[in-house]
């Protein structure tokens, strides 16, 4: 599970726009930021850790490694804090027991997130539905 100390929603990104216009929207209050299932794989955990490191955002960003532990130890080296791996995966205590002892979180299954990719943030609506995902005060732009 994420640390007690970070209660954010997550969001899934699948892009730069995406991912600038949640931070735009959220502020001071900028969610955690999920890849999508498995995307290590296929997106690649340094193409994942270039785009937030492009918007400062990389203590932010959970990577989903799927079921590949290979992925999820590039993930630590590459510095995310949190990184999903199945439980399924043989390695998973090993591996957490690692992830644990360098003050990474890794979890057994993606966190609960507003996938993105069927939010429409180029419409008022869509960025109304986000704000009440992450939980943001109601202002005039957003009623």
């Amino acid at each position: 599970m994420l640390p007690p100390a970070t209660p954010s929603p997550c969001v899934i990104i699948h892009g730069a726009p995406e991912l600038a216009a949640v931070l735009a929207l959220a502020g001071d209050r900028p969610p955690r930021l999920l890849s999508a299932p498995g995307a290590a794989a296929w997106w690649g955990v340094e193409g994942f850790r270039a785009l937030l490191v492009a918007h400062d955002a990389l203590p932010l960003g959970i990577l989903d490694a799927g079921d590949a532990p290979g992925h999820a130890l590039a993930a630590l080296r590459a510095g995310f804090q949190a990184v999903v791996l199945s439980r399924a995966v043989p390695v998973f205590p090993a591996l957490a027991a690692l992830f644990a002892e360098q003050g990474v979180t890794l979890l057994p299954e993606a966190p609960p997130a507003l996938d993105l990719a069927r939010v429409q943030l180029h419409k008022p609506q869509g960025q109304r539905h986000l704000a009440r995902w992450l939980g943001l005060p109601r202002t005039p732009d957003l009623a």
